[in-house]
């Protein structure tokens, strides 16, 4: 049993590119920041061809996450995914912000789910 709620990481190899290492440093910590539980960091190489949507939300499921912490929404293909949002809350690093579950349901103009309900 957890005491604190559980986040999972996100990131694309692609997207980083040589500053992985330092985006996977930037989710752990704003993890720490924010209290959570952190369970690891889902890699995502565009090569392998496999959906990583599909393999974020399954990965949430069993791990009974609260919430994906990414680098930033250019990590998704076309931002932020409604689908993800609705199961768990998607952190960006950068700008830091965050896309609830319990948002108000609007969608942003680039349409994004929730739209930003926090940032800092």
């Amino acid at each position: 049993m957890r005491h604190r709620p559980a986040a999972l990481g996100y990131l694309r190899t692609d997207v980083s590119a040589v500053s992985q290492l330092w985006d996977e440093h930037q989710i752990r910590s704003l993890a720490t920041k924010l209290g959570y539980d952190f369970c690891g960091i889902i890699v995502y190489d565009p090569k392998t061809k496999r959906p990583p949507l599909a393999r974020v939300k399954a990965q949430a499921t069993r791990l009974q996450v609260e919430a994906v912490i990414t680098p930033g929404a250019d990590h998704f293909d076309n931002g932020v995914p409604r689908d993800l949002v609705r199961q768990v809350d998607v952190i960006t690093v950068h700008p830091e912000a965050t896309y609830a579950r319990w948002s108000t349901g609007l969608v942003d103009t680039n349409g994004n789910a929730g739209g930003v309900v926090s940032s800092s």
